[in-house]
């Protein structure tokens, strides 16, 4: 039995001191590991009527395809202000020293349709929260969100309190 957990290490000071950063590498480079990975956070949504699910760059990119692929339905990107080249939709968020930004295609999702969102890592929620306000523009059916790990510390889910479905595979 593969353990996910075992294939994600503690990188200390990374990427600035007193931060310790958990990487994923190892567990997308075995293959059985990263597969257990994918199907599990597939699982909970396995019989939601799922019809599109919607990965955050860059490492939810990973891991909503691979659900999509499993739950058969298609895949919609968010990414980074600039990086589509068809008109999109924007939502501005909070850093912590200033602002960042997530967009959408206009026409990725038909109003109503049921989606997953996907990321690898819940830590302060800003980015989650982002996104689902840019599907609620396009008046997405938010089932739920689904995480790789979450970093319980940081208050992440906090932000996401109108999302009905949370789920992690490791809380840290």
């Amino acid at each position: 039995m593969v353990e996910i957990e075992s294939f994600i290490r503690d990188i200390p000071d990374f990427p600035e001191r007193g931060i310790v950063f958990k990487d994923i590498t190892p567990l997308l480079a075995n293959g059985p590991a990263l597969e257990k990975a994918v199907l599990a956070m597939a699982e909970p949504y396995r019989e939601a009527g799922i019809e599109q699910v919607v990965g955050i760059e860059s490492r939810g990119f990973i891991f909503g395809m691979g659900i999509a692929l499993t739950l058969g339905c298609g895949f919609v990107p968010v990414r980074k202000p600039g990086k589509l080249p068809y008109e999109t939709f924007s939502q501005d968020y909070a850093l912590e020293y200033g602002t960042d930004a997530v967009e959408v295609h206009v026409d990725a999702l038909k109003a109503g349709q049921r989606v997953i969102v996907v990321d690898d890592v819940l830590a302060t929620g800003g980015t989650m929260q982002a996104t689902c306000q840019l599907l609620n523009r396009l008046n997405a059916s938010i089932v739920g969100v689904s995480f790789l790990m979450e970093l319980s510390f940081l208050q992440g889910r906090e932000k996401l309190s109108s999302v009905e479905s949370i789920t992690s595979l490791l809380t840290y």
